[in-house]
């Protein structure tokens, strides 16, 4: 590390991610100094894309990163999802830890069992992260599925403040996945439904906020390798 203190980048493409893993880091890491870095124009233009990201997008959220490093950063956790490539770009061409928002509940989850719900807010970060999913799957070495349910409106009532219904709405959804192993809430944005979606199933309910902390507090400590 190079400082006696953490330095831990959160990085944004979208102001509903920050407050989720704010929580997070002040309950699971406080001694750390999370530096949040936000650019919501990255979910505004990855929305009109489609299922692929341009490589003119991709740059950018690369460039992001490589600023992020100039700050002095022991670590990048991204918060969005559905920039998966890019992340993979940016891990390989620095030298310091940089952790896709969702793998660590992707472990979780596929230790969990061997099938998975997923409850999502954004469409277009879906076809990224089944990739990841299968890709921590064959790394495990166990099958798995997962099959992902978009709660329509939920995200946009969130930026409109209303965060009571964005609960509601992806807790209305979760009694399709009763009968599988786990539940997976897709974004950082919506583990505030984890209670509510908690409420209505009797299955783990998995959120990405905590198990991204943990796992960087591991990275950056020497604990895993990268």
């Amino acid at each position: 590390m190079s400082n006696a203190t953490p330095r831990i980048v959160l990085f944004h493409a979208t102001p509903v991610a920050m407050e989720p893993i704010k929580s997070s880091m002040a309950r699971l890491w406080p001694e750390a100094e999370a530096i949040n870095l936000l650019d919501d124009g990255l979910s505004t233009d990855r929305a009109k894309e489609g299922p692929e990201l341009s490589d003119a997008l991709s740059d950018r959220f690369v460039d992001f990163g490589r600023y992020a490093s100039r700050m002095g950063a022991d670590g990048i956790l991204i918060t969005c999802s559905a920039f998966g490539p890019a992340i993979d770009r940016m891990s390989a061409e620095l030298s310091i830890p940089v952790l896709k928002p969702n793998e660590a509940m992707f472990r979780e989850a596929i230790a969990a069992g061997g099938r998975i719900g997923m409850l999502a807010t954004f469409a277009p970060a879906v076809p990224t992260m089944t990739e990841e999913f299968d890709h921590f799957v064959a790394e495990a070495g166990t099958p798995a599925t997962l099959d992902t349910l978009v709660v329509a409106d939920a995200i946009d009532r969130l930026r409109q403040g209303d965060g009571e219904t964005h609960n509601r709405l992806v807790a209305e959804k979760a009694p399709h996945f009763a009968g599988y192993d786990a539940i997976m809430l897709a974004h950082f944005s919506t583990s505030r439904a984890a209670e509510a979606v908690r409420a209505v199933v009797t299955i783990p309910v998995l959120s990405a906020p905590d198990a991204a902390v943990v796992r960087m507090r591991a990275l950056v400590q020497g604990g895993l390798p990268r």
